[in-house]
């Protein structure tokens, strides 16, 4: 490594630098060697928790699964996904609605094969608690009434806890999971300065198992990947290796400066004209008799006017484009621009 003061200031090379590339390649097998993290950012997780190999094609769902038609790297995005990895800290990322910032989550699970995304949407209703674990009291409750007992003549309580997202991705994997924390900014105003504690020690208890640890150290519970299970050992959860925590914001309001200074923050622009290219070759590759450029710029125009369209609604259009003109059906210029209107409706009600 330069000892060089001046290479220290133009920034770290990105073929010394980190794992994450931005392009949304699909990974062989899972990245590695993983960077060591700061000690202070270190955890003792133990036991070995299981991710499923395969996100159903979720991935494929949000990113695109055309060959070759690989995202445009973009660097400033490159380095802060980079920087959270090494660090262990949460990606907060901000930007209009429809820019992508989800997306991110899922770029980064298939780039590095960290198996499926961890998906939390967040709501007004939302609490930490939500994120954690569920515990079904009262269904235990009625399977003990109805007698469905163990040898020792205890209900199995595993079968009435179910880890969250949240609790989900900080079980002790031997490489991290991808949390996506989905607008945070929705929830209740106590929400991020509860996720702290979580975040800085990167471990959980759940009091119903603590309580029983004398007489059953272990229980197996479920996870919030399909079919999931996992052991939990004296009630509490800790993590080996932190998750890769990316954070979406809409911006509806700030967040606390105790909750930001534990956050990295990156702000996602809106997709320009080769972005929003390659984002739709991704998902439809060259579709024929469709004119895509001349699409793309109406749709960027459209955006200008209406002060900002979700990049989605441009892939609605794109599809409803492929249908009509591999069906033959006739549209008369007036036709499709009434329906092109109706499918890029302005995000604001102000608009």
């Amino acid at each position: 490594m330069s000892t060089d003061p001046g290479t220290a200031a133009r920034g770290p090379s990105h073929g010394e630098w980190g794992l994450y590339r931005g392009t949304a390649r699909k990974a062989v097998a899972p990245a590695g060697p993983w960077p060591a993290a700061p000690p202070w950012r270190r955890f003792t997780g133990q036991g070995s928790a299981s991710r499923p190999a395969d996100d159903g094609g979720e991935a494929d769902r949000h990113v695109g699964d055309v060959p070759g038609a690989e995202r445009i790297p973009n660097p400033r995005e490159v380095d802060m996904v980079n920087a959270a990895i090494h660090l262990r800290r949460p990606l907060l990322v901000t930007g209009e609605p429809g820019t992508g910032k989800s997306t991110l989550s899922y770029v980064i699970a298939r780039e590095l094969g960290l198996g499926p995304v961890l998906r939390w949407p967040v709501t007004s209703r939302t609490r930490l608690a939500d994120g954690l674990y569920h515990y079904d009291a009262i269904g235990r409750v009625q399977a003990t009434a109805a007698g469905d007992r163990d040898a020792a003549g205890e209900t199995d309580i595993g079968r009435y806890l179910h880890l969250g997202p949240l609790g989900t991705a900080l079980l002790p994997y031997d490489l991290p999971r991808v949390l996506l924390i989905d607008e945070l900014d929705k929830g209740d105003i106590d929400l991020p300065n509860d996720l702290l504690n979580v975040f800085e020690e990167g471990e959980y208890e759940i009091p119903e198992l603590a309580r029983m640890s004398g007489s059953r150290p272990e229980v197996v519970v479920r996870t919030a990947d399909h079919g999931g299970t996992a052991a939990v050992t004296e009630g509490v959860v800790r993590c080996r290796e932190f998750p890769v925590v990316i954070i979406t914001s809409n911006g509806e309001r700030e967040f606390p400066p105790a909750f930001l200074r534990r956050c990295l923050r990156l702000h996602v622009d809106p997709p320009d004209f080769a972005r929003l290219g390659r984002m739709v070759a991704a998902h439809f590759g060259s579709p024929d008799k469709v004119e895509l450029d001349a699409l793309i710029g109406r749709f960027l125009e459209h955006g200008r006017q209406v002060g900002g369209l979700a990049a989605d609604q441009l892939l609605n259009a794109v599809h409803l484009s492929v249908q009509l003109a591999t069906s033959g059906a006739y549209r008369a210029d007036h036709d499709w621009d009434e329906l092109l209107r109706s499918i890029w409706h302005p995000l604001s009600p102000d608009a």
